[in-house]
């Protein structure tokens, strides 16, 4: 098999790693910790994280890692809510049943958070993160948004609340990589518990159908030979 660009995109997996160990570094792993780092997490900071997906948990992982001291994440499934507390959010809100800028602003004392990660891609999720990120904060941006995205004025203090957005998706190359998979190996964060359906290769159909439809309380699906 020719890989083109290879040299510059593979990485080798160390003997005593299983590929589900590694599964979610080229993709979701990536992307959520990119949240993390691109909205510049400094210890002890407080973090909210609205959408727990995949990509969601991910950031909530990749938060604690840099060192967030209070992660409050936001969803409205509840088996996602208790795999992210697993992952490492200290506060869970479902938004069915609370108002979740209430909720957080209220958690924070009215100040805000530091950093918002907004991990959907919707005008309502992205506009709740500059709800509840303080002035001087930062909104940090994975969603892949469809159509027009707005920016109220008074979410963005007009302007002048110094409040920063910044925007990421899926950083890759053969040093990616290998840093997360040095995050692996050592330890750090654990992304099996997300795999939460197995199938093989003549399944393919039956995983994507359960997949597409959010059923079983599917998080993410592992496809093997």
């Amino acid at each position: 098999m020719l890989v083109p660009n290879a040299i510059a995109n593979l990485t080798p997996i160390p003997d005593e790693l299983t590929d589900e160990q590694v599964l979610m570094c080229p993709d979701v792993m990536s992307t959520g910790f990119s949240g993390a780092e691109s909205g510049n997490i400094k210890i002890g900071d407080t973090v909210a994280i609205f959408a727990q997906g995949p990509i969601g948990m991910s950031a909530t992982v990749g938060a604690r890692l840099r060192g967030a001291s209070k992660i409050i994440a936001v969803s409205s499934n509840p088996a996602r809510l208790k795999m992210s507390q697993m992952l490492g959010s200290d506060i869970v809100l479902n938004y069915k049943e609370c108002n979740p800028v209430e909720a957080i602003l209220d958690l924070t004392d009215g100040r805000g958070v530091d950093v918002a990660i907004e991990a959907l891609g919707i005008q309502e999720t992205f506009e709740a993160c500059l709800r509840v990120v303080k002035p001087g904060g930062i909104v940090s941006s994975l969603g892949v948004y469809s159509g027009k995205l707005g920016i109220p004025v008074d979410a963005f203090a007009a302007g002048i609340g110094d409040k920063k957005i910044v925007t990421t998706l899926c950083p890759g190359g053969k040093e990616r990589m290998r840093r997360l998979i040095n995050i692996i190996q050592s330890a750090r964060a654990d992304l099996r518990p997300m795999i939460t359906h197995r199938f093989k290769l003549d399944q393919i159909k039956e995983a994507y159908e359960l997949f597409g439809n959010q059923r079983d309380g599917v998080i993410k699906v592992a496809i093997n030979p």
